[in-house]
Order: C-alpha cells, then sequence, then structure tokens
C-alpha cells in the first residue's frame, strides 16, 4: 500500500511540472486565452498536453513543498506566461492597427466592447477576427503547441535558468506593436492622406463647398474602399500560403 501511495506521488509529480507551464501558457498565450474558450476547456487542454507530453521528457524529482520546489513553481508559470506575453505583441500591433486606420477615416469614435481587449474601434475587432481566422487557417496553434513542447528541450526541468537579458528583450520585442501596426495601417493611411490633400484644394476652390458634409462621408467611403482592398490582397497572401503548406 505505502508502495503504491508513494508511486502515485511520483506520478503526480511528472505530471505536475510541465502542467503548470502549459497552463500559464494557455492564460497568456493569443487564441488560447479568450474569453470564448472557458476555463473547463482550457483545464481538459492542459490535461491532454500535459499527459502526451511528460513521458516524452525527462522530469527531476522535485518536492514542490520545499523552497527548491516552490522557486520551480514560480520558474514555470514565468516560461509559460512570458511565451504568452510574447506572442501577445501581435495581437496588440493589430489592435493599434486597426485604431490607426479608424482615426484616419474618422471612426475613432465607432467603438465597440470586446470582452478580450477592451474598448476598441470597429476595424480593430474586424482585423483581430480576420486576422485569427487566419491564424487558424495556416495552423498557427499546431505551430504554438510544437513551440511548446520544443521549449521543454531547450529549458528543461529543474535546471530552468531564466536568461537575465530576457526582460531587456521582451521590452525591445513590444516595440514590435507599434511597427506592426504601422506596417498594418501605412497603405491606407497614405491614401486617405492624399485624398484628404485633394479634399482640402477642392474647398480652397470652392470656398462655398461645406468640408464637413463633404469631406467627412468621403474619407469614410475611401477608408471603407481602401480597407477592403487591403483585405483582398492580404486574403490572396494568405491563400497561397496555405495552399503552398
Amino acid at each position: 500500500m505505502d508502495l503504491l501511495f508513494s508511486e502515485v506521488v511520483e506520478r503526480f509529480y511528472n505530471f505536475l511540472w510541465p502542467m503548470i507551464r502549459i497552463s500559464a501558457f494557455l492564460i497568456a498565450a493569443p487564441f488560447f486565452s479568450l474569453q470564448v474558450v472557458s476555463v473547463r476547456i482550457r483545464i481538459l487542454l492542459a490535461l491532454l498536453l500535459t499527459w502526451m507530453i511528460y513521458p516524452l521528457i525527462d522530469i527531476p524529482v522535485i518536492d514542490p513543498s520545499s523552497m527548491i520546489g516552490l522557486m520551480e513553481v514560480f520558474n514555470q508559470a514565468l516560461v509559460g506566461f512570458i511565451m504568452g506575453l510574447i506572442l501577445q505583441v501581435v495581437t496588440a500591433a493589430l489592435v493599434v492597427g486597426g485604431q490607426t486606420i479608424s482615426m484616419s477615416m474618422g471612426l475613432g469614435m465607432a467603438n465597440m466592447i470586446d470582452p478580450n481587449v477592451g474598448n476598441v474601434p470597429l476595424l480593430s475587432v474586424f482585423i483581430l477576427i480576420f486576422s485569427t481566422l487566419i491564424f487558424l487557417g495556416l495552423g498557427g496553434h499546431i505551430i504554438m503547441l510544437s513551440l511548446l513542447v520544443e521549449t521543454f528541450q531547450s529549458l528543461p526541468i529543474g535546471s530552468t535558468v531564466i536568461p537575465t537579458d530576457l526582460f531587456v528583450f521582451i521590452v525591445k520585442w513590444s516595440s514590435m506593436t507599434f511597427l506592426g501596426a504601422v506596417l498594418i495601417a501605412l497603405p491606407v493611411m497614405v491614401s486617405l492622406l492624399f485624398i484628404n490633400l485633394g479634399i482640402g484644394v477642392i474647398t480652397r476652390t470652392a470656398p462655398a463647398l461645406n468640408i464637413f458634409a463633404v469631406g467627412f462621408p468621403a474619407m469614410i467611403i475611401a477608408g471603407i474602399i481602401l480597407f477592403s482592398v487591403s483585405n483582398k490582397f492580404l486574403l490572396i497572401i494568405s491563400k497561397f500560403v496555405t495552399s503552398t503548406i
């Protein structure tokens, strides 16, 4: 009986360490952290992934109630959370890019309550939904899970040492939020800038023309057309990449 109990405890410890990292990753990672993915689904997914991964990795015997065990719990949770946080920068870039396009079109006040992001413009919500569909179509969720499995080889349990320059890398990587937003919104913003200059020239030559009655509707219509054209090219590129995969 004592032998059986000790074996169960050992199996539980072997199951516990990878599950902490996987659970922290699922809490912070894109798509898996959406509120539409309920807590029960995340727990079941974490259990399933842990059950599939833990026979493939070497897990040292560490007592989680000891000081070393508590430090290891913190390390595993930190590794999973940092992975999800790095991937969340892409989501933030999409939100900022949609907000920039909305401000250029004159739809900055047309916001929507997104339970996952907060109060964001409508275009940001559309870009998030569109990018999520492309992400799933390209198998991005499988790539994320494969990267998670590879971390157990590069950062094994028990010898996980967080590099000191990792936090510096996270700060530098966070700048991709603004760089990615500029790359997303730049074509539409530049086109709307020239359209705005044209409207300014027209109102200068015809002072009787009301810029508020003509300029705002023209910018919104032009922005919707330009945004639709840019999304069409993005859809063509995604279909090409999907076919090549």
